[in-house]
């Protein structure tokens, strides 16, 4: 599988669960907050906020996936995997699991940022690849 394949099945991924998780927390499917000791109450809004953050990282990522912009895409990913990499420091600050913070957040916050570099690895190679230039003209008599 070449790397252009792989950068785009891990993307999709990424993406798909995205939207899915925000849509979990949005949507009254009894989402519960994996590694928090204490959940927020359903009254709160934590479910609303989270899940409308997830939400618009999803369809940023696919926009620019759909669209095909593959460096902006690999910047957007790096950028979302401080997300769950938050979310594992407010488990971890407010005492909550620490397998479930590391092994849930962490872990998101690792494979995303894995692909967006993975993906900033393959455009920069294109980048770097050099351009077919045409012959100049021939040089006319005056």
């Amino acid at each position: 599988m070449s790397l252009k394949k792989l950068n785009t099945v891990l993307a999709a991924v990424v993406v798909l669960f995205t939207l899915y998780l925000g849509l979990s927390f949005v949507l009254p499917l009894g989402t519960t907050f994996p590694g928090l000791a204490n959940w927020p109450s359903d009254g709160s809004g934590f479910s609303i906020v989270k899940g409308s953050r997830e939400i618009a990282m999803g369809l940023t990522m696919g926009i620019l996936l759909v669209t095909g912009h593959r460096r902006p895409l690999g910047w957007v990913l790096l950028m979302v995997a401080v997300a769950p990499f938050g979310d594992m420091v407010n488990v971890l600050a407010h005492h909550g699991s620490t397998a479930a913070a590391l092994g849930i957040h962490g872990l998101t916050a690792a494979l995303i940022a894995v692909t967006g570099l993975l993906l900033l690895r393959e455009t920069s190679k294109a980048r770097k690849a050099p351009k077919a230039t045409a012959p100049a003209p021939a040089a006319q008599p005056a």
